[in-house]
């Protein structure tokens, strides 16, 4: 397979016709510079900036810094009169504080995790066993008010599917099983899911809608499993052996709590007005997410802060340089035709939270926007491009618009000459990075996209991705590519036309 791709990118820059260069649009793109680069990066990434955790301290710190770089650079406040949209988040935090079987205390972390979705002192003498819990399980089965427990491993894997769609497959199991309203759901897997921290928070956008509580889900390992069912007569290899819908003797007792609170956090917005009277009401969106995960747990030791550099302080600083060159364009009598928007999100790391909002609550109309590049991760090489010539990874181009791929592919064969790498572009790719980044929330509306990324590297969500191993000039000939792009497209004729079926997954395959 990656024969064949390497073989169809060769045949498709062999065919593509380099334009002209645009003398002006050169001009401008020297001013990102890898020097430049550097001093935004060496403060959004410093300690001082703690990670940048949305909803933390440090996350405020940085939506200051991009705002106050977009007001130094003459960019106007387009959220009535200010550069931040207010993102409303909802904080839940589910504690699990104890946890015994039997008589047998169960650790969280080790034996058990935990989604806490409600609080609940629960306890019970029986459980009913749902084995592979199908659809005849559950039609047939009482479990109201009861503590259940299910197989969530396949009987028999299934042919074809890919990981994704077995993830999407469980939850909707699971779900199935929330909706008979049952007091504690235990799902056992071979391989359960029981890392993390007990109480940690997730983050979520508060839609002003108090949702039903749903039944808490524990996932329980091999352990738990012969813990809780040392009481029944049973084991866990007899009940997997002739599945059924069974209640079995179990003391079992739960006490877990949900804490949930308002948490403050905002996108920041700079505007550049079109100069055409006939396009300017057309929104060319720059995008790059600028937090990341925050700090270790106090008393671990060394290095605490997990600084992000790469991911996105690259990206974030990626977009003040692209600003920095068209807000210079426009002093100089060459500025866009079309309007531009600058968007630093908040909330990728906790789902996409930021760039949700502002698709579904868009300042500029989604029908007026054009296009949307965002960068996330442009400062580093990943292993498997050691050694060789300046690359990219370009997802989604071809997506939605075949005028759009063409744009992005006459832009670098004209100006930057990177080895672009359409992996992740494909459909089939395991790591469905398509769906990990802001450009995402963008897609699902209709609106072209294009996503930059310089692949995964050792240092990837660890305190070790620091600015010292940033390469700057490669940052910023990204950019540059990105800058070049976005002069095609803010002031081309006529915006890309969205003429392609996408051929990714929906999310629910």
């Amino acid at each position: 397979m990656k024969k064949l791709l390497i073989g169809a990118l060769a045949i498709t820059f062999a065919n593509c016709t380099h334009a002209q260069p645009n003398p002006t649009a050169e001009k401008f793109a020297k001013y990102i510079t890898p020097e430049d680069a550097k001093k935004h990066l060496s403060i959004i990434a410093s300690d001082a900036f703690e990670g940048r955790e949305t909803g933390k301290h440090g996350a405020d710190l940085a939506a200051n810094y991009i705002a106050e770089q977009f007001k130094a650079l003459g960019l106007q406040a387009p959220v009535k009169g200010s550069y931040f949209l207010d993102i409303p988040l909802i904080s839940t935090a589910g504690k699990v504080d104890g946890f015994t079987a039997n008589g047998k205390p169960l650790a969280y972390g080790k034996d058990f995790g935990a989604t806490v979705t409600s609080s609940g002192d629960v306890k019970t003498s029986e459980i009913v066993f749902l084995g592979y819990a199908t659809a005849a399980d559950l039609a047939s089965a009482d479990i109201k008010g009861k503590v259940v427990l299910y197989i969530a491993d396949d009987k028999e894997p299934v042919a074809g599917e890919s990981m994704r769609q077995v993830r999407t497959r469980r939850q909707k199991t699971i779900r199935s099983i929330q909706e008979k309203m049952p007091a504690l759901i235990l799902g056992y897997s071979v391989n359960a899911y029981t890392r993390g921290t007990n109480g940690a928070e997730r983050l979520t956008i508060n839609k002003g809608k108090t949702a039903p509580a749903q039944p808490t889900v524990f996932s329980i390992n091999t352990l738990a499993a012969d813990a809780i069912l040392s009481a029944s007569g049973k084991t866990l290899a007899q009940l997997k052996e002739v599945p059924q819908v069974a209640t079995l003797k179990a003391d079992l007792n739960a006490n877990y709590q949900l804490i949930t609170k308002d948490v403050k956090a905002v996108d920041v917005c700079g505007y550049l007005p079109g100069s055409d009277p006939k396009l300017k009401d057309e929104v060319l969106v720059f995008s790059a997410h600028y937090d990341h995960i925050g700090m270790l747990p106090e008393g671990t030791p060394g290095d605490r802060i997990n600084n992000g550099a790469d991911d996105d302080g690259s990206g974030t600083t990626g977009i003040l340089e692209i600003a920095r060159a068209f807000t210079q364009a426009k002093k100089q009598g060459h500025g866009p035709r079309r309007s531009i928007l600058f968007l630093g999100n908040v909330g990728e790391e906790k789902g996409l939270l930021g760039s949700e909002y502002y698709s579904d609550h868009p300042v500029f109309p989604l029908a007026n926007t054009i296009t949307d590049l965002n960068i996330d991760m442009i400062g580093r090489r990943d292993p498997s491009h050691e050694g060789k010539p300046d690359y990219c990874y370009l997802i989604g181009s071809d997506k939605l618009s075949t005028t759009l791929h063409k744009i992005s592919e006459n832009a670098n064969n004209t100006y930057t000459k990177l080895a672009v790498d359409y992996k992740y572009n494909d459909p089939k790719d395991p790591e469905q990075i398509y769906y990990r980044s802001d450009h995402y929330n963008f897609a699902r509306y209709g609106v072209p996209i294009v996503f930059y990324f310089d692949g995964v590297h050792a240092d990837y969500h660890k305190v070790s991705d620091e600015v010292d191993k940033i390469d700057f000039p490669l940052l910023a000939k990204r950019a540059q590519l990105v800058f070049y792009t976005g002069w095609d497209l803010a002031n081309r004729d006529t915006r890309p036309v969205v003429d392609v079926k996408n051929d990714m997954p929906s999310m629910n395959e």
